[in-house]
């Protein structure tokens, strides 16, 4: 039997128990699930690449069949790339379901093969997105329920040294 690959491709920036919750219940699904950072620049992510990797890396490492890489190129065609055969999305409020409903459809058209499964957050986490996140933290808020004590401490380092970055 093919081994079984999910690729979770998103921002990750940063990476919220949102995200983990969904890489947590994926593991089941999946015999490899890959962690797909996709570098965004029109985002303007307030992590590089690297240091999202580097943060993800530390929080799947307890993971044996997870890992973390980037891309920056058509996601279908990193799918294809890595042999993988479904794409894992996770949904939090019915807004998400929009956008993602009409990106599986182009993804299908331009890769029949390749399926896209969504799975609900679990409802703890349904308003969570990193970019309120990431404007708590700017704000000097407590955001400890949404992100691990690592990726807290991240986020302080770095509004510490650049209060006026954007979120």
């Amino acid at each position: 039997m093919p081994e079984r690959i999910g690729i979770y491709p998103g921002t990750f920036d940063p990476i919220t128990r949102g995200h983990l919750d969904i890489i947590e219940r994926g593991i089941r699904l999946f015999d490899t699930l890959i962690v797909a950072v996709a570098s965004n620049p029109g985002k303007a992510p307030l992590f590089d690449v690297n240091e999202r990797l580097e943060i993800i890396g530390g929080e799947i490492k307890k993971y044996k069949s997870v890992r973390s890489e980037s891309f920056d190129c058509l996601l279908i065609d990193y799918v294809k790339k890595k042999k993988a055969s479904t794409i894992l999305r996770g949904l939090r409020v019915m807004s998400d379901f929009e956008y993602e409903f009409q990106m599986a459809l182009t993804n299908r058209k331009l890769a029949p093969g390749i399926e896209t499964v969504f799975m609900m957050t679990s409802e703890s986490y349904a308003t969570v997105s990193s970019r309120l996140i990431k404007e708590i933290a700017r704000l000097g808020g407590d955001v400890s329920g949404f992100v691990t004590p690592a990726v807290e401490k991240r986020l302080r380092e770095k509004f510490r040294k650049n209060p006026g970055v954007a979120t």
